[in-house]
């Protein structure tokens, strides 16, 4: 009797790390870097590069294999993808290889009678796990894109800014992941306080999820106002639309404008110019949280 984990362990998992070692490796990661990543030895890594390691043919060719392995290793030297998120990945593409696939025919080579047999689904590929690291990854790569622009600071309020994505089906707050803390300008300097997370902005968070009552946006960033930049969104083919904060608070503004607006830009753009203790600021939203921060850098 064998089962299909010890495929998993005696011909996927030496082939995946093998090949992913290799690519972390040409991505100009140390051996230390590579074995911290992949939460494995350094002399492991090091049979791995030397190829001291036999890989499984069939699994080395196979397109979504080296796609896997692209995709995580750009993302694990990058930064924008977690080791919880590549496990994920790879587990995913596991399962689907276990289901009438690459894993199931070499489990049915080793078991026979298991030709009949439909092999169970483990892991979901839509997994609550899988989707929540996907956004915080996309927060990462929005908030580095911002903080790489020069000259982001100066669009940051006094109250700081955010950048924020929910999840698909999102209902409240903590759906919405979001730097913790906020992001505030230190000296000239974007300063982020944390690595994206879940339920931890209320006042951009609270924006979006009022703005998706009556729109398909997944994501919102605040910055100062200055009708200057309104107008060069506007120039830029943006949607802009002005609100009035109701006291505190700036969702039933957002709700009622969107209520009666017209036909929306992929990117569009929400702004209020203030009042007696309210500071003034412009919210752009959008599908997810890069294509937003692309579009407050190109006003730098």
């Amino acid at each position: 009797m064998k089962f299909i984990e010890e495929v998993v362990v005696e011909e996927f998992l030496p082939t995946f790390r093998s090949m992913l070692a290799e690519d972390l490796r040409a991505r100009g990661l140390t051996q230390s870097e590579v074995a911290s990543a992949l939460g494995i030895s350094q002399s492991a890594v090091s049979k791995y590069a030397h190829g001291e390691v036999a890989r499984n043919d069939r699994i080395e060719t196979d397109d979504r294999v080296r796609a896997l392995v692209e995709r995580v290793g750009e993302g694990l030297a990058s930064g924008d993808m977690t080791p919880v998120q590549a496990l994920v990945e790879s587990e995913v593409l596991v399962r689907r290889l276990e289901r009438g696939d690459i894993l199931a025919d070499l489990h049915e080579g080793a078991m026979p009678a298991l030709a009949a047999v439909d092999h169970a689904r483990i892991h979901d590929p839509d997994s609550a796990v899988r989707a929540t690291e996907r956004v915080r990854s996309s927060v990462r790569r929005g908030v580095r894109t911002l903080t790489n622009a020069s000259g982001f600071s100066t669009l940051i309020p006094n109250v700081g800014s955010n950048l924020v994505e929910c999840l698909p089906e999102a209902t409240g707050v903590e759906d919405v992941a979001a730097v913790p803390g906020r992001i505030f300008d230190v000296k000239g300097q974007a300063t982020v306080p944390g690595d994206p997370e879940f339920g931890v902005s209320e006042y951009v968070a609270s924006v979006l999820l009022a703005a998706r009552e009556h729109t398909d946006a997944r994501a919102a960033a605040n910055i100062r106002y200055d009708p200057d930049l309104v107008d060069a969104l506007a120039d830029a083919g943006y949607t802009c639309l002005a609100f009035e904060p109701d006291g505190d608070s700036e969702v039933e503004g957002v709700r009622s404008v969107l209520a009666d607006a017209p036909e929306l830009t992929d990117v569009f753009v929400l702004y209020q110019t203030g009042g007696y203790g309210i500071e003034p600021i412009t919210y752009l939203l959008g599908p997810d949280a890069p294509t937003v921060a692309d579009c407050v850098r190109d006003l730098l």
